[in-house]
Formats: C-alpha cells, structure tokens, sequence
C-alpha cells in the first residue's frame, strides 16, 4: 500500500504553556514501523486531561500530541504477524501512544496516522461504533491497570474474579470521572465493590456503571460516612483527582489498619501521612516499557514488566469489552470534525470545562 509522504498533525510549535499546540499539514509519517507496532489511519480521537498537561509541562518542539484514538490498521510491523494474529490490515482498533512525547516527537494520536504499540490496542468488538471505540481509547485501561496490579495488589481480575465471601470495597475518588467509571466497571468485572466519591450530581452516573454506594465530597461528613458504610476497613484507595482536598479525605476514609492509597497525579510534598498508608502515584506512560524523559518528578527508567502486565491486561479487559461488560463514559462528539476542532477541544479540556462527558472529535 502506497502512503503520503506526510500527515497532518497536531505538533508543538513553541515553549509557552497553553498555547503551544498547532496543526501541521506536513508532519513526517511515522515510518517505518518499529517490529511490535502497527500503522492505524486515524478515524475519530478521545482527549484527556494529559492531553493538555504534557505539553504545557514538557513542551518539545515538534512532538505530536495526543493519547487516544481509534481507526483502522493500514499496516503492520515485522513481529506483529506472530504476536498479534489477528491484527491484520483492515482491523478496526483502537488504543492510546505517549502523546507530546519529548523522547519520540512521532508517537501522538492527533494526527491523520498513528504508530502504535500491538501490545497497547484492543479491536473493536463488532457492535460499537467509532465514537465509542475512541471513548474507550487505551489511556484509563493503562493507567488502571497498573493502579490495580503494580501497586494495589488486588488480587482479582475479570478472568479470575474474587467469590462474594472475598469480595472486598475499593474506593474510587472521581467516581464520576472517565477514569473513574471505568474503574468502577472493571472492579466490579473483577467481583470487588467499588464504591465512589463524586459530586451529588454524578451519583447517579456512578451508580449506573456499578457504583455499590457514592459519597459527596461536598459533605463535611463524607469521609465519616465512608468509614461508617466500610466499618473502618477500607485499605484500597484510587484517587482519580490527586489532590490537596481529595488526598486528605481518602487519608480520613482509610480503615483504622491502614493500606494503600494510589493516586494520578503527582503526590504533592505539603499531603498528609499516616504510618499504616502506602502511597503511590501512577505514570501511565510507562505501559510502552520505555524510559520516560521528563522531569520534576515524572521521569522513570524503562520498566519492561509494565509492559508486559499491560499486554496481558489490554487482552483481558478485551475479553470483556467482547461480551458488553464494559462501556465508555458518555460520549460527547466535537461539533466540528478535525485536528482544528481537536485543539479547541484541548483548550476546553485546560480550562476544565468538560464535566460528565468524554470529548471525541471525529477526523
């Protein structure tokens, strides 16, 4: 198959926070395929928080930004015959790349191609449609996926789910969150009980994707109702919004033996501390196995395991998309279609004006 010579993409054009992103009608094709990748011709787009945050915080000047996509295989890599079968041309797919990437300015999901990872991609299952398919995306499964077997430990997943005697609550703060109800459907995948703290507008959206119980964090008795409900034996904690007010209330909601808080973002310096809590943050970039150059706090070495959790992972989570056990937040699609719609996408995202939806943006 014969390919243009360029792609259009969203690249960085400058070091200014906020306003460093344009469309470029020659961005270079990302070719050739390292052996483990696949080439996708991008069909519609999800964005994500780190979507702005990645090139506002480690802008590098022509690297594509972007995590989520779906569209179809137009080529494969060397190794992908073998590890990957049923990755052929013409498979509808969909998954998430290390966007605004300062190692590897080729990786980014907003742009008319896209090289990915065979490991990090899951195919469509016949009745859904694109949009949903980009909601779906790769990110949050990543992420979740080492929140809940790198640092959680939780034991079950949806091949092997724990029984109702082992069953046990896994608090989710953002349970109305993208992040969040995804979280809260692949814990209950898993037979545990999650439970979601969100505002008293999301409750009902929480519970619709299998929340057993919400919580206000609104309400000044929140983290007692937590402990009242878990009676004091909470020690699972996600923390989708990893901040300041969200740290201190799981903290409090934690049971009296302690356990382990996991957030998203970097943990500030300036947090609470009990001695029974294990803390930890997520970077999920490091699914791709490779070194994160960043800085501040973000960078990491190669972590080759993550990988290969994430590989067994994204085939599981794909077992269950297949029998309709999991579905995206709702969906939101762009007004206008194209890498110009997506980037005022990205400034609403920065401005946080995007709540109870997941933004896609069709190409």
């Amino acid at each position: 198959m014969l390919f243009p010579d360029h792609r259009e993409a969203i690249v960085c054009v400058s070091n200014t926070p906020g306003a460093n992103l344009a469309v470029s009608q020659d961005a270079p094709l990302p070719l050739p395929l390292a052996p483990d990748q696949v080439l996708v011709r991008t069909v519609a787009v999800a964005l994500n928080p780190c979507d702005w945050k990645m090139p506002d915080r480690f802008p590098s000047i022509g690297a594509v930004n972007g995590s989520d996509f779906a569209g179809i295989i137009v080529a494969v890599g060397s190794d992908v015959h073998t590890t990957h079968a049923d990755l052929v041309v013409g498979t509808r797919v969909c998954g998430a790349v290390h966007g605004a990437n300062p190692a590897d300015h080729m990786s980014g999901s907003f742009a008319s191609y896209v090289a990915a990872t065979a490991d990090i991609l899951m195919k469509l299952p016949e009745n859904v449609e694109w949009k949903d398919g980009a909601a779906v995306g790769g990110t949050g499964i990543a992420v979740l996926g080492l929140v809940f077997y790198e640092h959680l430990n939780i034991g079950f997943s949806p091949r092997k789910p724990a029984t109702e005697l082992e069953a046990f609550p896994v608090l989710v703060y953002g349970g109305g969150t993208a992040t969040g109800t995804m979280a809260i459907q692949l814990l209950k995948a898993s037979g545990l009980r999650p439970l979601a703290v969100c505002s008293s507008k999301s409750a009902e959206l929480a519970l619709s994707y299998g929340a057993e119980k919400t919580f206000d964090y609104d309400s000044t008795a929140c983290y007692t109702e937590i402990k009242e409900y878990t009676k004091g034996r909470l020690r699972h904690i996600i923390d989708i919004i990893s901040d300041a007010a969200s740290i201190n209330l799981c903290y409090h909601a934690m049971g009296r033996l302690g356990g382990v808080y996991v957030g998203l973002e970097l943990l500030p310096d300036q947090r609470p501390t009990r001695r029974l809590i294990k803390p930890a943050w997520v970077m999920g970039q490091t699914v791709f196995g490779k070194e994160l150059q960043l800085a501040g706090g973000y960078e990491r070495p190669p972590m080759p395991n993550h990988r290969t959790l994430a590989k067994r992972w994204f085939a599981e989570v794909q077992e269950i998309w297949e029998k309709g056990a999991i579905r995206p937040h709702p969906v939101k699609i762009g007004q206008k279609r194209g890498l110009g719609a997506v980037l005022e996408g990205v400034d609403l995202m920065r401005r946080r004006a995007v709540t109870g939806e997941k933004l896609v943006y069709f190409l």
